[in-house]
């Protein structure tokens, strides 16, 4: 089958970074799904895993942990879907990646494709969906069914993939969103998302929110790097709650954290899948409700731009876009 793939961890302008590579065709066992990809997207993850390092793989490696496509065959153990099902999933970060014409991955963390969508607007979604959807109704406990309507989000990060799904979950759910953005463009991306306010995080926020009536405000979602802790610490109200989904090196003082109450959460969406926690079919569930709101309506695809077709240059050209650190929505590469 063909795949893109690396064998040296490259600066992304080396024409090496990632090479057009003949693999085995794998074959389903137990729970597992071998996915015929159509489309893939590329996250800010991709990026981190493929940054310039001293390792070398004895055999390609193949990233990618975003897409859609065809389910071909099923495992013995396979209860959810068949083969023909149209689907969209995210994976698992310890295994091969969507960057290959077939995939295996676990049906527990396989959702039912829109049916509204094309394979290039669907894989735009999974890995940000999930990720927007742990963070506020498992890690901050807002209700996804509007037992929390107007109770009031800052999503630091707003006019990325993660927080472009996010402001419409968050909407969803009868929040009022106030989303940061930095450029016209990204801000217009954002209001046509459905943020209730716009503020500028190149620009002192709390001066901003505060402007805007919220002395604190009830949850906040970072979204980006850490930059921003110290304004989230200020607005987060007493016993509010803050998640985080980036690494950090920076120091991240705690004092005000504890004078509130306040609580902070990580979210990482791969750690269902890295761990096999008992609950990992609840990214299935969360994929085909999400994918149900779109059908409705009520939930639109964060696609911004489409590269085709899946091969070494394209995707190359996608992470080229990521690091740049300036895109709106989410980047597709579409057929092999």
């Amino acid at each position: 089958m063909k795949a893109v793939a690396l064998t040296h961890y490259l600066p992304i302008d080396d024409p090496n970074a990632f090479l057009d590579v003949e693999l085995p065709k794998p074959s389903p066992s137990g729970r597992d799904l071998l996915v015929a990809v159509k489309a893939v997207s590329v996250n800010p993850v991709d990026t981190k895993v493929r940054a310039p390092k001293d390792t070398v793989e004895k055999t390609p490696r193949v990233l990618g942990w975003d897409a859609s496509g065809v389910v071909e065959a099923v495992g013995p153990d396979v209860t959810l879907f068949k083969p023909g099902d149209e689907v969209y999933y995210a994976g698992d970060i310890t295994r091969p990646g969507s960057n290959s014409e077939f995939q295996l991955v676990d049906e527990r963390i396989v959702g039912f494709k829109p049916r509204s969508l094309g394979f290039a607007e669907a894989a735009a979604l999974p890995l940000t969906t999930i990720t927007a959807y742990e963070s506020f109704f498992d890690r901050l406990g807002i209700d996804r069914d509007g037992a929390s309507k107007g109770q009031s989000v800052l999503i630091i990060g707003a006019g990325g993939g993660v927080g472009s799904i996010a402001i419409q979950l968050a909407r969803a759910a009868g929040l009022v969103v106030i989303a940061t953005a930095s450029r016209p463009e990204t801000e217009n991306w954002v209001r046509s998302l459905g943020a209730d306010q716009v503020v500028n995080h190149r620009k002192p926020m709390v001066e901003q929110v505060r402007a805007l009536g919220f002395q604190h405000v009830d949850h906040i979602a970072i979204f980006n790097d850490m930059r921003h802790w110290d304004t989230a610490v200020e607005l987060i109200r007493p016993q509010g709650g803050i998640v985080c989904i980036d690494d950090t090196n920076l120091s991240m003082a705690m004092e005000g954290m504890k004078m509130k109450a306040a609580s902070l959460h990580w979210e990482f969406m791969f750690a269902r899948p890295m761990h096999q926690t008992p609950d990992m079919i609840e990214q299935h569930r969360l994929l085909s409700h999400v994918a149900n709101e779109i059908d409705a309506g009520r939930i639109r695809t964060t696609l911004s731009e489409v590269l085709s077709p899946i091969n070494a240059e394209n995707i190359r050209a996608a992470h080229a876009l990521i690091e740049k650190g300036t895109a709106k929505g989410k980047i597709v590469v579409e057929s092999f």
